[in-house]
C-alpha cells in the first residue's frame, strides 16, 4: 500500500514446522482421571506384585494430585512431608527443575486434592511390605526397591570388582591370531 516492500518477519530456514493441530495438547479431563485411577486401584487388589504397583500408583497420585515431575515424586524422603505445615499440609520439594542450568529449585507444594489420604495409606499400610525396617532420615518415599537386601555371595562380590585374572587375558581370549 506504501510502495515499499516489507521483509517477512519470519525467517524461512527456521520457520517453526509442523500445523497448529500438531502443537494442541488437550489435557483429559477429571472424569477421565479418575476411571484410570479407579482402575488401578481395582488392580492393586489382585496385581502379582503388591509394593511395587502401590509404590507407582502413589507417585502418579502425587503427580496428578499436586503436580510433582517424575523426578520430584522419585526423590521425594519422608522428613519432604510436612504434616502440619498451612492448611492442609506441605511437601517440600528439594529437587524441582532447574531453570537455563541453574540447578534444581526448592519448593513448597500443598497436599490438596486427597494426597494427605494417599500418603498416610502409602506410609501406613504400603512401606511394611518393602521388608526393611522403620523409615529413617533420607526414608525415600516414591523410590523404595521391591528386592530385599540379602547378603552378597562370594562369585557377584568377584564379578563386581572387576577382572578375574590378574594381567591381561589368556591370549585363547584374544582377537586375532594365536601364538
Amino acid at each position: 500500500m506504501t510502495g515499499r516492500v516489507v521483509e517477512c518477519p519470519i525467517d524461512e530456514m527456521n520457520r517453526p514446522r509442523g500445523g497448529p493441530l500438531g502443537m494442541l495438547r488437550i489435557p483429559p479431563t477429571a472424569d477421565q482421571v479418575d476411571r484410570l485411577f479407579a482402575g488401578w486401584r481395582q488392580e492393586l487388589a489382585s496385581c502379582r506384585k503388591f509394593a511395587p504397583t502401590a509404590r507407582n500408583y502413589t507417585a502418579c497420585r502425587l503427580m496428578a494430585e499436586v503436580g510433582l515431575r517424575v523426578n520430584e515424586a522419585c526423590k521425594l524422603d519422608l522428613a519432604d512431608i510436612k504434616w502440619d505445615l498451612g492448611r492442609f499440609g506441605k511437601l517440600h520439594v528439594r529437587h524441582g527443575k532447574g531453570a537455563r542450568g541453574s540447578g534444581p529449585r526448592e519448593r513448597m507444594v500443598p497436599l490438596i486434592n486427597n494426597a494427605v489420604a494417599t500418603l498416610r495409606w502409602f506410609i501406613e499400610d504400603v512401606w511394611g511390605q518393602f521388608g526393611d525396617a522403620t523409615p529413617g532420615p533420607g526414608w525415600r518415599c516414591c523410590c523404595r526397591s521391591a528386592r530385599a537386601p540379602t547378603a552378597q555371595s562370594p562369585a557377584s562380590a568377584m564379578r563386581r570388582s572387576g577382572p578375574r585374572w590378574p594381567g591381561p587375558p589368556p591370549p585363547i581370549c584374544r582377537n586375532g591370531p594365536t601364538s
